[in-house]
């Protein structure tokens, strides 16, 4: 489910916003002039769940959802479409109320935008909150050149990307490459919530 606000603290109904996703994947798609079926091959996502999704009716998982913004060269974030921020002065202030949020319909895995100004420069920050036992599964390679560095605020995280994996317990902080299938998983029976830093080429 996309929604806005809420999360850990109740995520609204994301109806609206799942439709918001499905219109902007469908008008990337139209701007790279690229038939359903493309991005099917593209992305490995079957051309009846694009079409769910393009007209709201389907929440794609993480992974479905990655896989199609990587296939459209765009940010899951310019999918999920971050709120426009109120400017004050040389300052950007978003809400926490105002944040943009991806739930994963199968795991309950949240993904909450709290960059203040998306797109303002090379590097976006979110919040993930994965429910006890939850993993992410193996998200698709980045391309070359984006960088993400995470710390853990609440429980622990195993990371596996290259054939090596991590855990991560509070307070710890681990830098990666993100040009290689990555994953992040909660093996415990507590909630994680981990905040983390993309950094992206021009």
């Amino acid at each position: 489910m996309i929604g806005q606000g809420g999360g850990a603290d109740g995520t609204r109904d994301g109806d609206d916003l799942a439709g918001a996703f499905g219109g902007n994947v469908r008008r990337r798609r139209e701007e790279a002039d690229l038939t359903l079926e493309q991005l099917s091959e593209r992305s490995s996502v079957s051309r009846a769940m694009l079409s769910k999704v393009e007209r709201g009716e389907k929440s794609p998982t993480i992974g479905v959802a990655s896989r199609i913004a990587h296939a459209l060269e765009v940010s899951l974030s310019d999918l999920i479409g971050a709120p426009g921020a109120a400017a004050s002065g040389v300052a950007v202030v978003m809400r926490k109320n105002d944040r943009a949020v991806f739930r994963d319909p199968e795991t309950g895995f949240e993904r909450h935008i709290v960059s203040a100004a998306p797109g303002a420069g090379r590097a976006e920050m979110v919040v993930h909150y994965l429910p006890a036992q939850v993993s992410t599964g193996l998200l698709p390679a980045y391309p070359p050149g984006t960088e993400k560095q995470l710390m853990v605020i609440e429980g622990s995280l195993t990371v596996a990307v290259g054939g090596i994996s991590e855990t991560l317990d509070a307070g710890d902080s681990l830098f990666l490459q993100a040009d290689a299938d990555h994953g992040f998983a909660n093996r415990t029976d507590a909630p994680c919530e981990y905040i983390m830093v993309i950094s992206r080429r021009s």
